[in-house]
């Protein structure tokens, strides 16, 4: 054999290998499964042929060289060069019970701390450092947590969009679920919990339109337009969701990562109005696949209308580069979209505690910053 056909099968063993790691890794990663939660989703009217369908169909995968130039581009302002401020949340402040009333604090990308008619729930709670399956790889975060994630204490329940690394947290959630926290997942998603070491009891698992009470709260799963996965072989195959939390007397919208859709005037109808609205404002890109599962600011200022909604607290946006575009372009754009059509934005400092009682934060903290 020729030094160049030894080099040629040595070239080829390696690209099988490094092909088969690839699809090994990808496998592990995916999404687990079980009998129980197959059977549901089989009989779930939102699922055909074992996959989850939006009920406003998306774009499928797009490719173009143009797309994959995109892709690998220098874009600028991205991530920002400054520390952003932030209002650090003690321990001592979850120490007690909450009080009746609604407050709110962002802490960064989805993840929002609320207090709602007694019960202190959290949003999709990611409180690593990178957005990722790996701790050595991925986006990172551009600030730490407000809340630490030790001192995240007394949290009565969780509420997930979707399996997402950005939304979905291992670590976030085996150390929330250790303290007692009520786990509010998608159909399908309840088996990734149960692997985390999560008791079946305090896992909750729902499909669209479903409803459970907890204390005097009524946590609903409503539909999003998005798409799941973790892993290489597990697109569509469990369940992804925007939340209502209504109380005796608040009300409060989570939006999840969604596309615009009618789905946003029906929940309006269905439940609102609502106190506060939490709607993703960033993370969008180039295409027709990425604009119908990531709206843009201008169709999240619609959906908060559509939702009937007061305040709009915009969020996913500020703590991981997801997207193209610069890191505080998101929530000027929704500042302007919001101004002309007379919608109230929250703006709170990352970490700060409001009361809806109390006028509304404006604070511009990221002019002037880079």
């Amino acid at each position: 054999m020729t030094y160049l056909k030894r080099a040629l099968l040595a070239l080829v063993c390696l690209v099988v290998l490094g092909a088969g790691l690839i699809a090994l890794i990808g496998y592990r990663l995916s999404s687990a499964t079980s009998a129980e939660t197959d059977a549901k989703l089989e009989s779930s009217q939102n699922v055909r042929q074992g996959k989850v369908q939006n009920l406003e169909p998306a774009a499928g995968f797009e490719f173009s060289w143009a797309s994959l130039a995109e892709a690998f581009a220098e874009h600028p302002n991205t991530e920002p060069v400054d520390s952003l401020p932030l209002r650090p949340i003690s321990a001592a402040r979850l120490s007690a019970a909450p009080i009746a009333g609604l407050r709110y604090a962002w802490l960064g990308h989805s993840t929002v701390l609320l207090e709602i008619d007694g019960l202190r729930i959290l949003t999709d709670p990611v409180f690593s450092e990178r957005a990722s399956p790996f701790s050595f790889a991925g986006p990172a975060r551009f600030h730490p947590s407000p809340l630490a994630l030790a001192d995240a204490q007394n949290i009565d329940a969780v509420v997930i969009s979707h399996n997402h690394y950005d939304h979905m947290d291992e670590a976030s959630i085996r150390h929330l679920a250790a303290q007692g926290a009520q786990v509010f997942v998608p159909l399908g998603n309840k088996p990734q919990v149960l692997n985390w070491g999560v008791a079946s009891e305090q896992v909750h698992e729902m499909d669209w339109g479903q409803s459970l009470r907890l204390g005097q709260v009524e946590i609903t799963a409503t539909p999003a337009r998005h798409y799941s996965s973790r892993g290489m072989f597990d697109l569509h195959e469990t369940m992804w969701a925007s939340w209502v939390i209504a109380g005796p007397k608040h009300r409060v919208y989570f939006s999840g990562d969604t596309g615009y859709g009618k789905s946003f005037q029906n929940i309006g109808q269905a439940h609102g109005p609502f106190d506060l609205t939490v709607m993703k404002i960033g993370a969008y890109g180039p295409g027709q696949s990425w604009h119908d599962v990531h709206m843009p600011p201008e169709e999240t200022i619609q959906a908060h209308i559509d939702l009937r909604g007061k305040t709009m607290l915009p969020t996913h946006w500020g703590t991981f580069n997801l997207g193209y575009h610069p890191w505080k372009e998101p929530i000027e754009r929704a500042q302007s979209a919001a101004k002309a059509k007379g919608v109230t934005l929250a703006t709170p400092v990352l970490g700060a505690i409001h009361s809806t009682k109390k006028p509304t934060p404006q604070t511009n903290w990221w002019a002037g910053l880079e």
